[in-house]
């Protein structure tokens, strides 16, 4: 039985590393990148700096029950990886590394997201059922909204140009 799930997308970015670790250095942005249907409010003032020890508060509505959440950024090496984990919210272990690297002429970004649901067997016939394709579907609208804002529509971004 695995201690915790991994979601791993990989995604190129026609932009320096340099640009797109700044895009992800302004908090407000993952309101951008994140579905509607969840109704995500960053909580965190906008002035606040990110860096190492940085707590970000959010506020979302998964399938109309609120959820308060704070993260803390535990690793800050600009520009090439940060890591946010949970301090408190609705899983019981959130660990999301983001990484940018150099790739022709644009940046490779590679997101790997460790997480367990609370509630031990409860927890695995939720994430089964529901939280595992909420998860998916969260990072598959971030990849096209990604795409969108930095590309324009259209252009496949899984592979960089040949």
């Amino acid at each position: 039985m695995a201690r915790f799930h991994t979601l791993r997308r990989v995604q190129w970015i026609p932009r320096a590393p340099e640009q797109v670790f700044a895009f992800f250095s302004e908090a407000a942005n993952l309101e951008e990148i994140t579905p509607p249907w969840l109704r995500f409010r960053i909580l965190t003032p906008a002035s606040s700096l990110m860096a190492t020890g940085a707590r970000l508060r959010y506020r979302l509505s998964w399938h109309g029950v609120p959820v308060s959440w704070t993260t803390e950024i535990r690793r800050w090496d600009p520009p090439l990886r940060f890591v946010d984990v949970q301090l408190s919210g609705p899983y019981r272990l959130w660990h999301h590394t983001h990484r940018f690297e150099p790739l022709n002429g644009g940046t490779r970004m590679t997101d790997v997201v460790r997480y367990r649901l609370p509630l031990g067997l409860i927890g695995r016939a939720i994430h089964a059922l529901k939280v595992r394709r909420d998860v998916e579907q969260i990072f598959d609208y971030r990849f096209k909204r990604i795409n969108q804002m930095f590309a324009g529509a259209g252009l496949d971004q899984s592979k960089p140009p040949a």
